[in-house]
């Protein structure tokens, strides 16, 4: 079905008057209706010339509103998807097979949290039509009395938008378009100093390189000298993506809930990172005489899990350390602030060409210069970028054989 338009109707005469007929449609019906209308009487006053009748019969179609997308829109809306649950669940649907721009899973799960917890038990009953600015306000009320953070209702509204905008007719044009009123929605602004985002300093991944444990204690040195994701740094396997000489790994999967997905979080996210020649002898020592399976593995050979990381070893080495996160005040933080460390480390304390540095931390191309930079074909330069930029941290004595004479050799030759 599409939209109606340019109804000039049919006028003819019905007892005692002129009347014009035209085709409406209505909710809940797929054909439609004929309707009628008094235009004036056949003779006497009142009675309008045949252009006069002409032209009221095309106002009367006007004001019946049966020309106009609002109305089409109204009554498509409410055959397509009835409710914003309805449209979401078909969202979603459409999400997890979207070829173009694929969404990751963790993303995908997300979203559907977000939809079973607030936003379907609030306004998934409400008609696509009806979730707008004041849907959206009384809903920003509810979860920010529910302890929601800013920048969560952010997140949580960024799914009610992409839901409504998801409506599209035949034309794939958006059903529903809306001029969304932050002001009026009264949405809470997401404040830099308010986010839960703790970056390791230094002098705390000096002391994550002092770990006790071995294996633990490379993620957190390879992590922090890499600005891996956790994620990344958990799906390496020494075979397939650690080059010979240790000195670049490639990034091509990640494991998450401690099983591996292939393809990364973005397509920037698929990348090579170069080691810096300190870095890679550790690495090479640890990994011994190991040639295939996961870097980092647990004694069945599988990969670890995030929470192998954070509970057991991360957060008692900070709580041990003293480490207070400035946000929560507590002895916590997240794995991310690796990542954190590194670019910020990388930005302020070295003079790494910013297209560089981007592709190592994968982050996405921001205009047609980085598009048309190419320093991921330039393997050398990379190397001897790497060696330059260092990496911030201070690997103690407790390192076991890191073997300097060599890593002395690899320097010379970079220089």
């Amino acid at each position: 079905m599409s939209r109606r338009t340019g109804q000039n109707g049919y006028i003819e005469q019905s007892g005692n008057w002129w009347v014009v007929r035209w085709w409406m449609d209505l909710l809940g019906q797929e054909k439609r209706v004929l309707k009628r209308a008094k235009i004036c009487p056949i003779g006497g006053s009142g009675l309008l010339s045949r252009s006069s009748r002409e032209r009221r019969g095309r106002e009367i179609i006007a004001e019946s509103g049966a020309d106009t997308e609002e109305h089409f829109n109204k009554v498509v809306k409410q055959q397509v998807c009835a409710t914003f649950s309805e449209q979401a669940s078909g969202w979603v649907k459409r999400m997890k097979t979207r070829k173009r721009k694929p969404v990751a899973i963790s993303t995908i799960e997300s979203w559907e949290g977000a939809l079973k917890k607030w936003l379907n038990p609030n306004v998934g009953h409400l008609p696509l039509s009806e979730v707008n600015n004041a849907a959206l306000k009384g809903l920003v009320v509810k979860m920010s009395d529910g302890g929601l953070s800013a920048k969560t209702i952010d997140n949580y509204a960024q799914v009610i938008k992409r839901v409504v905008a998801s409506a599209v007719n035949e034309e794939g044009e958006e059903i529903h378009p809306r001029k969304w009123n932050h002001e009026f929605i009264d949405m809470p602004v997401v404040e830099k100093e308010n986010q839960n985002t703790p970056c390791f300093s230094s002098e705390v991944m000096t002391g994550l390189a002092a770990w006790l444990h071995e294996r633990e204690r490379m993620v957190f040195i390879l992590c922090g000298a890499t600005g891996l994701r956790m994620g990344e740094a958990l799906g390496l396997e020494i075979d397939k993506h650690v080059s010979p000489d240790f000195l670049t790994i490639s990034i091509v999967q990640k494991v998450r809930h401690g099983k591996v997905e292939k393809g990364v979080k973005t397509a920037s996210a698929h990348r090579m990172i170069d080691l810096h020649p300190e870095i890679a002898a550790a690495l090479r020592e640890y990994a011994g005489q190991r040639k295939t399976g996961f870097l980092f593995a647990n004694k069945n050979g599988k990969p670890l899990s995030l929470t192998n990381i954070l509970r057991r070893p991360l957060h008692p080495a900070l709580k041990q350390m003293n480490y207070v996160n400035p946000i929560n005040a507590t002895h916590k933080a997240g794995t991310h602030a690796f990542r954190r460390f590194r670019n910020i480390y990388i930005r302020n304390h070295t003079a790494c060409r910013e297209g560089l540095y981007k592709f190592w931390l994968g982050h996405a191309d921001e205009n047609m210069s980085d598009r048309y930079d190419k320093i991921e074909e330039d393997v050398q330069f990379r190397r001897k970028w790497a060696v330059q930029c260092g990496f911030g941290v201070d690997l103690p004595s407790v390192v076991p054989n890191v073997p300097r004479t060599e890593v002395k050799a690899e320097l010379e030759r970079a220089a």
